[in-house]
């Protein structure tokens, strides 16, 4: 599905996302720089815990597009905030469509759940036929199973007028999902890496990069989700 219905979603304006991967400095170095940047970044939200659970097709078609850096691509998961396991209270579904070099989010509210061992394919795709999503999602999800979780800790920050961005993502841990009994013991930690995202609106991309340069980073490809299935699976 290359455009998710908008019908009662939240839409996220496309706007350009530049990724860097960093293993030779620790988090507070990086929010340091961050910090230091002559454009005045300040913390508009306090950090938090996110946690994501990635859904896709048997054959793995949203992996496989992402893996061939396919121009037109999306990727599907349930995020929410805090603990990672029990009840969870509140998530939303979210599309995150990407067109060449820029990005969208669809969003939608998403039925409260469990996350334990009885966790299953089954059980949540019973969820979402509970559910109140557009007819549309529906059709989408029933193709879908959950096959990653995880869990990352970020930083906010953004200029004072709004413009610019960044993000800061440490503590990045991955689990397998299986069919049934899920312990989520079966994971793979990345401590060192810390993945830093510059944000902003595409017409603001002639003058980006002025604001980028002053950061002493390698602008990399960088995908959670790509990178937690080939760690626990492959």
């Amino acid at each position: 599905m290359n455009n998710p219905s908008t019908q009662e979603a939240q839409v996220r304006d496309f706007r350009y996302e530049r990724k860097f991967r960093i293993e030779e400095l620790d988090a507070a170095q990086v929010r340091m720089l961050v910090k230091r940047h002559p454009s005045i970044f300040y913390a508009p939200y306090p950090p938090r815990y996110i946690n994501n659970l990635y859904l896709d097709t048997v054959d793995m078609e949203n992996y496989h597009a992402n893996m061939a850096g396919a121009a037109d691509r999306h990727k599907v998961r349930i995020r929410w905030y805090g603990d990672l396991l029990g009840g969870i209270k509140n998530p939303v579904l979210e599309f995150k469509v990407k067109e060449g070099l820029v990005g969208g989010k669809y969003s939608y509210p998403f039925p409260s759940f469990s996350l334990d061992a009885a966790f299953s394919q089954d059980g949540f795709q019973k969820l979402i036929k509970q559910s109140d999503l557009p007819a549309a999602i529906h059709w989408h999800l029933r193709d879908l199973n959950v096959v990653l979780c995880n869990r990352y800790f970020r930083w906010y920050y953004a200029t004072k007028d709004g413009k610019y961005r960044v993000t800061i993502d440490n503590e990045m841990t991955y689990f397998q999902v299986k069919r049934a009994h899920n312990y989520f013991r079966h994971k793979f930690i990345d401590p060192k890496a810390i993945v830093v995202e510059l944000k902003y609106a595409r017409e603001l991309d002639p003058t980006a990069n002025k604001v980028a340069s002053f950061f002493p980073f390698r602008t990399t490809r960088n995908s959670k989700y790509m990178r937690g299935i080939e760690q626990v699976y492959l």
